[in-house]
């Protein structure tokens, strides 16, 4: 992402000098998201069939995914979205299989839609939800399927401004209550995330960002993302997507 918008510049064609610097680091192997170094950024990844994008093909490494996501949040956030990839050509194609260049892992919050919010369409995205982005089996194992079975060089943890499963675990923690059934599983989740060195509002925000820092690395950690990281084929990124401006930038 850069200044104007996310994790990086756009995979179709750099509009700025400081896109196409980010694009010469990104094939130097480091990509930079609006500033943030990706240390061991792919340079590349397995070559994969493209999916028809107008002129531009599918990004097939993290640092032309970035781009691209890059390039569809400005889209966004400028009222220019291109709504790629849902011609009658590309959902035929779509029959054979997929090959989405990015795996996004983001809130349930239904503000927070990453096809929209990377004005991205059929077969770009694989995208997994769950409240506050807290992490089980379930989805740890949707991830890794992307990365795994897809061939897929890009994970973005994608958090959001007024996180309403951060602040009600900010809550709890504050008040000793207990939450209803199920959402107490999220508060846990998410507690460890808590700045206590901050009150209020403040302490809700920094949490969604120190909760954005802990997933992206638990994910980093695990043993096969992490092996395709040491091989250069994955990069696993955090970021956020800012309600009041449409803005995704990173978190580092």
């Amino acid at each position: 992402m850069n200044p104007e918008g996310i994790p990086h510049s756009s995979v179709q064609r750099p509009a700025t000098a400081t896109a196409r610097r980010a694009l010469l680091r990104g094939l130097a192997g480091t990509a930079t998201l609006g500033g943030l170094a990706l240390a061991a950024a792919p340079a590349s990844a397995a070559p994969r069939a493209t999916t028809s994008r107008g002129t531009a093909p599918r990004p097939t490494d993290a640092a032309g995914a970035l781009r691209e996501l890059a390039a569809g949040n400005r889209r966004w956030r400028t009222y220019c979205e291109r709504h790629p990839d849902e011609t009658p050509a590309v959902r035929t194609s779509l029959t054979a299989g997929q090959q989405p260049f990015a795996v996004v892992l983001g809130c349930i919050d239904s503000r927070v839609p990453p096809e929209l919010v990377f004005d991205q369409g059929l077969g770009d995205l694989m995208t997994v939800r769950s409240a506050g982005e807290v992490l089980d089996e379930a989805v740890l194992g949707s991830v890794a399927y992307g990365v795994l079975e897809l061939g897929i060089p890009l994970v973005m943890v994608l958090g959001h401004q007024s996180c309403g499963a951060v602040k009600a675990a900010v809550q709890a923690d504050l008040s000793g209550e207990r939450l209803p059934a199920h959402i107490q599983y999220l508060a846990d989740r998410i507690s460890p995330s808590i700045d206590r060195t901050k009150t209020g509002d403040a302490r809700v925000d920094s949490t969604i960002d120190a909760n954005i820092r802990a997933v992206r690395s638990h994910l980093a950690a695990e043993p096969d993302l992490a092996a395709k990281i040491s091989a250069g084929e994955l990069a696993v990124v955090g970021a956020r997507y800012e309600l009041t401006t449409q803005l995704v930038h990173p978190v580092a």
